[in-house]
């Protein structure tokens, strides 16, 4: 059973995975609701109370749908039909939108300016172009790179953060790798690396929480361990290869 598939069966691991990955990315924009208020609103568990404001509760449940969207189609190719789709669905009832942004947009905290929103189609059909046509040592690295230069772009008027961490994990789940959830109390690490631009460090990040989820995932009946242990261990090998080739580059041919 791969894991998207033990998602979707799994009912305990699902309402576990969504609540979790709705609640902590939303937490990470500022949303002020609970785990226990986020659970309530994405399950309708109606034995809890649940305060919030009015966009609190559509930024759940929109993130809920787009998740739900990725799990349905990350199997297929990226391209900007899918990327539009996703910003579509977080930001529904919110910030109506079509597809990419017309207006300039700022990101707070941020030095970074975005680029202005006449560059943005064509700098998301090289975003497409070379997340699928570049050659990456892990999945973890193509996230990361894809990542940093989609949060760069901030192609929607809103949502961009929560759209971009679900496109994390469309590369995580097509490649049958664990998912992640940023965790909110991380935030600020995550914010540093994003702002640094530090890839390999993203990498790393995403590797160690895709890995945590692992083991996570086994406490829920997924029973894949040596297949999970042995993809990892392939891109951990890649990683010291890369190392390797860095310490001892190739000898030049003096002899052309």
């Amino acid at each position: 059973m791969d894991i998207i598939e033990f998602i979707k069966s799994n009912r305990d691991y699902f309402e576990d995975f969504i609540t979790r990955s709705t609640y902590h990315s939303n937490r990470i924009e500022g949303n002020t609701l609970s785990y226990v208020e986020t659970y309530a609103i994405l399950f309708n568990a109606n034995q809890f109370q649940v305060r919030g404001e009015p966009r609190e509760f559509f930024e759940t449940v929109n993130h809920k749908y787009a998740l739900s969207y990725v799990l349905d189609h990350c199997n297929e190719p990226l391209n900007q039909e899918v990327i539009k789709h996703i910003g579509i669905l977080i930001n529904k009832n919110i910030d109506e939108i079509a597809g990419y942004r017309t207006v300039n947009v700022l990101i707070k905290g941020a030095e970074h300016i975005p680029p202005a929103p006449n560059q943005v189609p064509s700098l998301m059909m090289q975003f497409v172009y070379n997340y699928e046509n570049t050659t990456f040592s892990s999945p973890f690295q193509r996230a990361a790179q894809a990542h940093l230069q989609f949060e760069r772009i901030h192609p929607f008027t809103d949502g961009n953060g929560r759209t971009g961490r679900l496109l994390i994990n469309y590369e995580m789940l097509r490649n049958n790798l664990p998912p992640i959830v940023i965790p909110s109390d991380r935030r600020t690490e995550y914010f540093e690396l994003l702002a640094s631009l530090n890839t390999e460090g993203l990498s790393h990040f995403f590797e160690e929480l895709s890995t945590l989820e692992s083991e996570r995932l086994q406490a829920f009946g997924f029973e894949d361990r040596p297949r999970m242990e042995e993809q990892f261990k392939r891109i951990q090998n890649s990683h010291q290869d890369e190392k390797q080739n860095e310490i001892d580059p190739p000898a030049a041919d003096y002899t052309r």
